[in-house]
């Protein structure tokens, strides 16, 4: 795997201004051709996503935006070579994936099976734990869990079963793309619990010098931004704090951080072999190639991190993108993306006209 870094002489391992690193794991030179891309998107990712600079680096490299019609017979509209969607529910998941198994030449924007699972907090975080990346310059863990499907005023007995201890963070079970999905919440005590709306997941909060690292996946593109977060909780707090207290939006990116403002030791990104390693397991058992992983560094620890939460194709893809001005540059990102994309088909069809298997 290839590493290209910005030359950044107060930074030696990539570039980190302005609370920013970027992999670049793959060559940018693809061969042109024309390449139809369907989408599928909800008219607010369609206007984040679909910028007038995209479109016309776009058309210029032969990549042409075809929006579904989702009131007509997927299989009818087209023909399409790449198939772009975040919509929800049963019935579409059901379309796209029927359309998947009759036309397996044209790649899915990801298939919805892998999606599902990290729409479901449950599921989502399942197996990090287990990584091998040893030898990646880093330890990934993930925040002890449990959910509650039912009755909180009841789960204060399995919060102590399960070995957690408060505060804990709350989130709802499922993401399903509204505001209220989103929501977080610290409980500090079990009588807290009882105000929490279930389904929902409780997560112990580990204390991270109030700074989030955003891990933005396009591909075989890594980009790593820094957000301001929740400020430690210490032992005196525990002890005289009581109640529940909705999270602020810490994490938009309003809320970036200049490095320059935080201690070194806080501020530093996770290690690139760290995120090299973490990406590649990620792509390789969710099967997706857009995705947002949300990171803390263990407060008080140089190198143990905790992935928090994982993220389909967000919004905040391109407000990150955009936000720094050292690089404006998710246009031309997607649009490598996608000429890699056809590329990679282009050289499956010849190796199967020559009888090679892939």
């Amino acid at each position: 795997m290839r590493v290209e870094e910005e030359e950044d002489n107060m930074v030696p391992q990539g570039n980190e201004a302005d609370g920013e690193m970027v992999l670049d794991t793959a060559s940018s030179q693809h061969q042109e051709e024309k390449l139809v891309i369907g989408y599928a998107l909800t008219s607010k990712k369609k206007q984040s996503f679909l910028q007038p600079k995209l479109e016309v680096l776009a058309r210029k490299k032969g990549i042409s935006f075809v929006s579904i019609d989702q009131d007509k017979p997927l299989s009818d509209q087209g023909p399409f070579d790449v198939v772009l969607h975040k919509l929800l529910g049963n019935e579409w998941h059901d379309v796209i994936q029927d359309y998947q198994q009759k036309h397996p030449e044209v790649t899915v924007l990801d298939p919805p099976g892998s999606i599902q699972r990290i729409y479901n907090r449950q599921s989502m975080l399942q197996g990090l734990a287990d990584l091998n990346l040893a030898e990646c310059d880093g330890m990934i863990c993930v925040p002890k869990q449990m959910v509650v499907l039912q009755d909180t005023t009841s789960s204060a007995n399995e919060v102590a079963k399960a070995g957690l201890k408060f505060p804990l963070v709350a989130k709802p079970l499922l993401v399903d793309g509204t505001a209220k999905s989103h929501q977080l919440f610290l409980a500090y005590d079990c009588l807290s619990l009882a105000k929490l709306e279930p389904p929902l997941v409780l997560q112990e909060f580990v204390n991270h010098g109030g700074v989030l690292f955003k891990v933005f996946v396009v591909g075989d593109v890594i980009r790593v931004v820094r957000r301001y977060s929740l400020p430690n909780v210490s032992n005196v707090e525990k002890e005289k704090v009581a109640g529940v207290f909705q999270f602020p939006r810490v994490s938009s990116a309003a809320a970036s951080v200049d490095k320059t403002d935080l201690d070194p030791r806080v501020a530093e990104l996770p290690p690139k072999p760290l995120l090299e390693g973490l990406v590649r397991e990620l792509r390789s058992r969710l099967g997706l190639r857009l995705f947002n992983i949300d990171m803390i560094r263990e407060h008080g620890s140089q190198d143990v991190f905790y992935v928090i939460d994982i993220n389909y194709f967000p919004g905040k893809f391109f407000t990150s993108f955009f936000w720094y001005g050292k690089m404006p540059d998710y246009e031309q990102v997607f649009i490598d993306f996608f000429l890699g994309l056809a590329q990679a088909k282009h050289e499956k069809g010849l190796c199967v006209k020559s009888g090679i298997d892939m």
